[in-house]
């Protein structure tokens, strides 16, 4: 055992044995994503660069870094072993069912069998578990009824306070938008709708469409490091994760920061 372990120690050492290392882990273990713009404001934030755990929602198929081909090139599978699937509000890290060569990361808002709609910027979503389930589990929140049955109102929002609107985005204020109006769908088999916290300013399953579970990647794991626009080093959010990053003062540290960027954006004073 002894001599075994003393070989395997060596190996490791060896160039052979660093890179076919530093692969695996890459993989299916690990792998450095940052976060390229703002639709997960204020829970993830631009700048942040983070490790996505691979191996949460099965095992993906490995691609070459930064050239994104396929370690088997001739299969057309973006899921080599199915396991565990996305839970609701769980932050979830995917390939862009539009080009799979580009992920994307938002938050799982509604499960295969939920049914959904938007209406003036509220979410409300039917449970595929029903009424009394929804009763039973929702009692604080504010609930609608709605064909026959009922939607729960922007049911993360109080577990998950990154979560918000854009004020600005109004149909009679000062920067006049159409808001956005969904018409109620129901999520096929195996398939989760995404959407950013930073709600007005995201693209996603509103616009293109649930994801299905292949192109699943993984989560986000711990923030390795983050630097804001001005190049300054975000300290704070170093080793922390997405669920860290939820609670004071890291929350109200990326709402000041969004709300100067506003101002900025806007020209405001």
């Amino acid at each position: 055992m002894k001599n075994f372990l003393h070989k395997a120690y060596k190996w490791s050492n060896s160039w052979t044995g660093t890179v076919v290392i530093v692969l695996f882990i890459i993989f299916f273990v690990a792998q450095a994503f940052r976060i390229p713009s703002g639709s997960m404001k204020d829970s993830l934030l631009i700048g942040d660069h983070l490790f996505a755990k691979k191996f949460a929602y099965g095992v993906p198929m490995p691609y070459i870094p930064f050239l994104e081909i396929p370690v088997i090139p001739w299969s057309k599978e973006l899921k080599i072993v199915d396991g565990d699937t996305p839970k609701r509000g769980d932050i979830v890290i995917f390939r862009y069912p539009r080009n799979i060569k580009q992920h994307f990361v938002k938050r799982c808002v509604a499960l295969p069998g939920d049914e959904l709609f938007v209406a003036d910027k509220n979410l409300f979503i039917h449970f595929k578990e029903g009424d009394d389930w929804i009763k039973g589990h929702y009692k604080n929140y504010e609930i609608a009824v709605f064909a026959g049955k009922l939607w729960v109102k922007n049911p993360y929002m109080k577990k998950h306070p990154g979560i918000h609107h854009d004020p600005k985005i109004i149909n009679d204020g000062h920067f006049p938008m159409p808001i956005f109006y969904m018409n109620p769908i129901k999520v096929e088999k195996n398939h989760y709708f995404m959407m950013g916290d930073n709600r007005d300013h995201s693209n996603d399953s509103r616009f293109w469409g649930s994801v299905p579970y292949e192109n699943v990647e993984g989560t986000p794991w711990f923030i390795y490091f983050s630097i804001d626009k001005n190049w300054k080093v975000r300290w704070d959010r170093v080793g922390k994760t997405p669920a860290d990053l939820e609670q004071k003062p890291y929350l109200q540290k990326a709402i000041e920061e969004r709300e100067r960027e506003d101002k900025e954006y806007y020209g405001l004073t």
